[in-house]
């Protein structure tokens, strides 16, 4: 092996050109080296030196020492909710952040305690063994556990995040993929997460997005990603019956259906449950509410009156965004645990990228170092001073501290 720098990472490497969708060549162009080199980093057959690995961290991105840590265990492959024409090479990409968002839940880690995690437990091993009256089951169990009721839900996001859930909500630039969900094997962790697409900003499609990802957790966790356009198709439907299930129950929804149905009615019902007009009439064919032909007529006059992509009162419910990880960030900052300068570089990503995967306002980590007083800090009975610009601390989902050595 050529001379470099001690403990590169190849593992890092791959995820790093995953992560930024780049090709070898285009990466080796743009570091100043041959894509022969390239392949030999990511091979192991020789390290960068110091001042290739400078230039590799540059367009990257990341900071230098990032490349020499010891990437943790790779994730499941993500379940993600897209349609045939997904390129791989965005799969990878989503699935690469996803990592990266792991590396930073397992830095927080030690430092709080994140929300246990409570998700009905089924052992289903092959999607055909599971029946409509299995997803009803499992989506009403998950209501109970969590303890939501039969009404509709008022922000999806803060219950999930509660459950123990990593959430993530970014622009990717993948419009062909609306979310990815999948579990962490880390043993320090071993908990779920998910990252749904914010490009299209439609509160209603997310808030299906997200309960058709939280149907491929508690549904499919034990089953392999299907390869078979058949086998992935009936998982996606599966998802879909669940993501129906949850956010509309049989039936305290079944009792608010006015015969016969009409559009109008429906918008009604939008609003209220928080569901398109285009899922809640499914959900009717799914409770046989209405059959096949009354389905496909309110799916015509649906597309007569609005067209095939919006609906009226899209802009009259806002999105539900994470919070969970912005907020332990600002809770370590304002408790004097991490500066706002420190934690890019305890992390190793850019700012940016930690901005985005967590939630944070995009100029978070560019303000000055004297918006947080770090010289003293207050005993424990005495209020802290919060920055007013910070997400409001008074709602933080509660968890507790911890140090390092516990």
């Amino acid at each position: 092996m050529s001379r470099g720098i001690n403990g590169f990472q190849v593992e890092r490497l791959s995820q790093a050109l995953a992560a930024r969708r780049l090709s070898q060549i285009e990466l080796a162009r743009m570091v100043g080296v041959s894509p022969t080199t390239i392949s030999k980093w990511r091979s192991g057959q020789q390290s960068p030196e110091a001042d290739a690995l400078e230039r590799l961290a540059s367009v990257i991105n990341v900071s230098p020492e990032w490349f020499t840590r010891q990437k943790p265990e790779s994730m499941s492959l993500g379940l993600c909710r897209s349609n045939a024409s997904a390129h791989v090479a965005s799969r990878q990409m989503l699935e690469a952040r996803l990592e990266w968002a792991q590396d930073i839940v397992l830095s927080l880690s030690e430092f709080v305690d994140f929300p246990v995690v409570k998700l009905p437990k089924y052992e289903f091993d092959d999607p055909e063994k599971i029946g409509d009256a299995d997803i009803e089951q499992a989506a009403n169990a998950c209501r109970e556990l969590w303890g939501l009721g039969r009404g509709a839900i008022p922000d999806l996001a803060l219950a999930v995040e509660g459950a123990g859930i990593i959430l993530i909500r970014e622009e990717t630039g993948v419009a062909q993929i609306e979310g990815v969900s999948t579990w962490s094997s880390s043993t320090v962790l071993n908990r779920p997460f998910i990252l749904l697409s914010a490009d299209k900003g439609n509160a209603f499609r997310s808030r299906f997005d997200l309960a058709h990802e939280l149907g491929h957790l508690v549904l499919h966790k034990h089953i392999p990603r299907a390869t078979e356009p058949q086998r992935h198709k009936l998982m996606e439907q599966q998802a879909h019956r669940f993501a129906g299930a949850f956010l509309l129950p049989a039936e305290s929804f079944s009792f608010e259906i006015r015969i016969p149905v009409t559009l109008d009615s429906l918008l009604l019902l939008k609003q209220r449950w928080g569901a398109s007009v285009a899922a809640i009439i499914m959900r009717l064919h799914a409770l046989e509410i209405i059959d096949a032909e009354e389905k496909q007529i309110l799916f015509k006059r649906r597309s007569a009156r609005w067209g095939a992509k919006a609906e009226p009162g899209d802009d009259g419910r806002p999105v539900e965004k994470p919070r969970l990880l912005q907020r332990t960030i600002s809770l370590l900052v304002s408790s004097g645990v991490m500066s706002i300068e420190v934690i890019p570089r305890h992390l190793g990503l850019s700012r940016g990228d930690i901005a985005s995967l967590t939630g944070l306002p995009s100029t978070y980590f560019e303000g000055p170092a004297e918006i947080i007083d770090l010289a003293t800090l207050r005993s424990a009975n005495q209020p802290q001073n919060v920055d007013k610009n910070l997400p409001n601390s008074s709602s933080v989902i509660p968890f507790a501290r911890r140090s390092k050595s516990d």
